[in-house]
């Protein structure tokens, strides 16, 4: 149950500069000045798109803070000036980013959870390419690995989570038009990320996510089930693990499923095994490392013990050839854990 002295959330998602976004979020941060509650906005990203500066009139807005980093001034949100203003809701742009060396947190959606845990609400924006689960798809569809990512355990905090929607023609023309970039800015977006056929797929996944989070705040009203769905994720220190974890907490949170990262040891590389797991507790998912010189009989004895429903292993990066008689991993497992659904998930690769 949520705690009612805690901030409302509210995501604005978008799949895409220029759908209107901010614009919508200062429109909504005017409505509620007009209801007469106590709004300001947190921090703004204008872009130089005027008709969207024009919605910032008469909204206050709280300074932005100055920090230096290698010898050069930058801006960033001022978390403190917010809680010491302590509005009822705070408008703030651009949720996934992240703040320049020397800011007291390293992500702006960090920042906004300290607003959250102090009663503000909050209404930002983000587009669907920085949700964390998604980061192989978005790079398998365009091209660019996205670095800067949120959790979807904060997006899944969300009390709303609407979807500002643009069909991509539309797009394209405003871009055309010079109304989110400028010439030079503009036809470099053409060339590369900016393509139709790019932003339907985009889009699609930015449908699909909005239809997920109302699902998820409906499920929240019923009975769970008896037997709940339980996901164990095999953690190596292979590099596809990483994708991995994200497939598999990915599908954890459509099924409403418990998950588990499950690594064995003794390791080849115990320092990349470690970080892979730290980047499974980062997701929220419940880590767990075994010791035993049989680890496909330790995963799916612990799969047996624990109730879960399906492992989830990475391929391995060669077809494996058996030598005298030894079998890879993979093959073991799926041997021994007959009687569990099994998924091994290959690497996504860009066409």
């Amino acid at each position: 149950m949520s705690d009612p002295r805690r901030g409302r959330l509210r995501i604005l998602l978008g799949y895409a500069a220029g759908v209107g976004k901010t614009y919508k979020m200062l429109e909504e941060a005017q409505e509620f000045k007009r209801e007469g509650r106590d709004v300001v906005v947190g921090y703004f990203e204008p872009h130089g798109r005027k008709d969207t500066i024009a919605k910032l009139e008469t909204l206050e807005l709280i300074p932005r803070r100055r920090i230096e980093y290698r010898g050069r001034e930058f801006e960033e949100m001022d978390t403190a000036a917010i809680l010491a203003r302590h509005p009822e809701i705070c408008a703030v742009d651009e949720f996934p980013h992240t703040n320049i060396p020397g800011s007291e947190r390293p992500k702006r959606w960090e920042d906004v959870m300290i607003l959250l845990d102090a009663g503000i609400g909050v209404i930002t924006t983000m587009n669907i390419q920085h949700l964390e689960s998604l980061n192989d798809q978005m790079r398998e569809i365009t091209g660019v690995q996205v670095r800067e990512t949120i959790p979807d355990w904060v997006v899944n905090q969300a009390e709303e989570v609407v979807l500002i929607d643009l069909p991509p023609r539309a797009l394209l023309n405003r871009l055309q038009r010079g109304v989110i970039y400028g010439t030079d800015k503009a036809q470099r977006a053409l060339e590369n990320f900016f393509k139709e056929p790019t932003l339907a797929a985009l889009r699609e996944m930015a449908l699909r996510q909005t239809a997920h989070e109302v699902e998820v705040h409906q499920d929240e009203t019923e009975p769970k089930p008896e037997n709940p769905e339980r996901i164990l994720i095999h953690v190596t220190e292979a590099p596809a693990t990483v994708a991995l974890i994200r497939r598999g907490k990915r599908v954890a949170d459509y099924l409403g499923a418990e998950c588990f990262a499950v690594a064995v040891t003794p390791s080849p590389d115990p320092a990349q095994l470690e970080r892979h797991l730290e980047f499974a507790r980062k997701l929220h998912i419940e880590t767990r490392v075994l010791e035993s010189d049989n680890p496909a009989e330790a995963l799916v004895d612990f799969a047996r013990r624990n109730g879960v429903t399906q492992i989830f292993l990475s391929k391995p990066a060669h077809r494996p050839v058996p030598f005298f008689g030894k079998r890879p991993l993979v093959m073991d497992i799926v041997r021994l854990a007959q009687d569990r659904q099994v998924t091994v998930v290959a690497e996504r690769r860009r066409a």
